[in-house]
């Protein structure tokens, strides 16, 4: 069979499927017998992929694809950089957008990025994974997105899946910054997609949280709550401070930039996509990983990490959060497997699928449904029996509702002690750091306090049509053990699977399973997946070994002694100031006292009698 280079490969592709749907074969086929033969067979296996989309297994659809990443450094680029790697080894190349970061070139990022934990799988099954990572010097919010000529048409002549994942995640941003780097940048993005030759499928990650001034959320996307047109002319020249003002009038309902901002991005994408085949993807709150490539992997402090790390330090005892409130946590190995079957179904199905923007809520609140009490209760157990060294207090963090009674203990049990330990540092000539440290504590709390306190209704249709629409192959699962010392919490469950009767191997744990493509939130054991995010923080955020378990038991044992020392002397202090010097006081405490001995004198009797 005649070879043909890539690109001109991927352009026959393209102008033959055009040709047998506008009924034009015969004038493309005038080449000649065996010209007609060759270019038979690539059509052939063309529409045996995307027409059939259904009989194509989502590894055989990114086969020899080349796919361009943005946000591949941050903590989501990662997980689905290492995923679609891993998974589709048949992929061609990947290309990631990257800038110059804190003198590092972006070669020298990808490197420092390939070299942690969470590529060791990937790195163990294929040494030479490197070599399909294409890292591109780029900066999105800059003009053409800061692409060499070069870069450019590389990119126009040979992408065939975009997945457009970067994004400020922070929610206080002013309001200039999230308008850059969310819907400006998504527009350069988008701009460049028109241009390239082969794009199938235009993948772009939003949040579930955009539209988060409604209760019931649909897979649709809605009218924004401003014409971005107008609002990207206006920003150009008001002042930073005039646009400071304005904010809180602007954003309305809405609780900070970042969902705001999201929200006229996805408005964006849906009135300049124009002939693109574009999916949107809106995730909760991502947590980490259930099972991929390991479980409980995490890297940085953002939502959630940060507060279980407070609490296991015994730092935060307590956060304004209704503990009947739907904690919508979804795993960051969920949200990947979403997005690129998500591009799978879109890219192999573009000819037949419905031209309108595809839009899949990942989220787990409506199909398995986890509360920010049950978190609470987690969080104690899990840090009270595998805690974490160098522990400032026992962890008993409290969630409370009522925001008076909050900022009460906030006082006590955080203000208060973090000044006298300051005072204690400066006594000894240290530098003092629990107060900043505080500081910075109630604000991330106050970011995250309107998602603590409210519940959302989110449709999940088009998540639950795409996993119908799965081969049995992409959710076929392989049983494989996880080592790690033996819990010893009471929320532990029982190990479940093909190997949950069977012999395990020498200091396994229990036994999960492999999966391929899976995003079925309702195989989610929250426990079991709540003990390990606590320890993944540990473990891959806090670099702490296991090993020193024993030693940081040792010292939670040594802080419940002098809370328990401190607690006695406390109420012998109150004992020889109030009750010692007041005769009232006395008989009050007499009178309690007694109270107390016929109770328990009574329910002894009764014991007794029943026995």
């Amino acid at each position: 069979m005649t070879k043909f280079p890539c690109f001109l490969e991927q352009q026959l592709r393209f102008l033959l499927t055009e040709a047998v749907y506008s009924g034009k074969v015969c004038a493309v086929f005038d080449k000649g017998e065996q010209t007609r033969s060759n270019y038979s067979r690539i059509l052939q296996g063309h529409l045996r992929t995307d027409r059939a989309g259904s009989m194509v297994t989502i590894p055989e659809y990114y086969e020899g694809k080349n796919v361009l990443i943005t946000g591949a450094t941050g903590f989501m680029g990662k997980v689905l950089l290492e995923k679609l790697l891993r998974s589709c080894p048949a992929v061609k190349a990947t290309y990631v957008l990257v800038r110059h970061k804190a003198g590092q070139a972006p070669d020298a990022r990808i490197a420092d990025m390939i070299s942690c934990k969470l590529f060791d799988k990937l790195r163990e099954e294929q040494p030479n994974f490197a070599e399909k990572i294409v890292p591109v010097n780029s900066d999105l919010t800059q003009p053409e997105l800061e692409l060499s000529g070069e870069d450019q048409q590389t990119l126009i002549d040979c992408i065939n899946i975009v997945f457009h994942c970067a994004a400020t995640i922070r929610f206080n941003e002013p309001l200039k910054d999230a308008v850059q780097l969310n819907v400006l940048a998504t527009q350069k993005m988008v701009a460049l997609a028109h241009r390239m030759k082969q794009l199938e499928v235009f993948i772009h990650v939003s949040t579930a949280y955009a539209n988060c001034d409604r209760s019931l959320i649909e897979e649709v996307v809605y009218p924004p709550p401003v014409d971005y047109k107008k609002l990207i002319d206006t920003l150009e020249w008001m002042d930073d401070k005039l646009v400071s003002l304005i904010t809180p009038k602007l954003i309305g309902d809405r609780p900070n930039t970042y969902t705001y901002t999201k929200a006229l991005a996805e408005s964006l994408v849906q009135q300049e996509c124009g002939n693109l085949n574009v999916a949107i993807i809106r995730p909760s709150i991502v947590g980490a990983s259930w099972k991929e490539p390991f479980p409980g992997w995490i890297d940085n402090f953002n939502g959630p990490s940060g507060i279980f790390i407070a609490a296991g330090k015994g730092i935060l005892r307590t956060m304004r959060a209704s503990n009947s409130a739907v904690a919508d946590l979804v795993p960051v190995d969920v949200v990947i497997n979403t997005t690129l079957a998500a591009a799978w179904y879109s890219g192999s199905q573009r000819y037949t699928r419905p031209k309108s923007v595809l839009v899949y809520n990942c989220t787990t609140g409506g199909i398995n449904p986890f509360h920010w009490g049950e978190i609470e209760y987690c969080i104690n157990m899990t840090f009270k029996t595998n805690p974490l060294e160098q522990a400032l207090r026992r962890p008993n963090v409290n969630l409370r509702s009522n925001p008076f009674t909050n900022q009460y203990w906030t006082t006590v049990s955080h203000t208060l002690p973090a000044l006298l330990y300051d005072g204690y540092l400066r006594l000894t000539g240290q530098k003092p750091w629990m107060v900043k440290t505080i500081t910075r504590l109630h604000k991330a709390m106050m970011v995250l306090e309107y998602f603590t306190s409210h519940s959302w209704v989110w449709n999940t249709d088009n998540v639950a049509m795409l996993m119908s629409q799965m081969s049995p192959e992409d959710k076929k699962v392989s049983p494989i053990c996880l080592l790690s010392p033996k819990p010893t919490s009471p929320i532990s469950p029982q190990p479940s699977g093909p190997l949950a009767d069977g012999v395990r191997p020498a200091g396994a744990r229990g036994c999960t399973e492999s999966v391929v493509f899976n995003f079925d939130v309702r195989q989610l054991h929250w426990a079991e997946y709540m003990e390990n995010y606590c320890m993944g923080t540990k473990k891959y955020v806090l670099n702490e070994e296991l090993s020193g378990l024993p030693a940081a038991r040792k010292h939670l044992n040594k802080l419940r002694n002098i809370r328990y020392a401190f607690n006695t002397i406390l109420m012998v202090l109150i004992w020889r100031v109030f009750i010692a010097r007041s005769q009232m006081a006395r008989n009050i405490w007499y009178f309690v006292v007694s109270l107390c001995f016929k109770f328990l004198s009574y329910f002894r009797a009764s014991s007794t009698l029943r026995h």
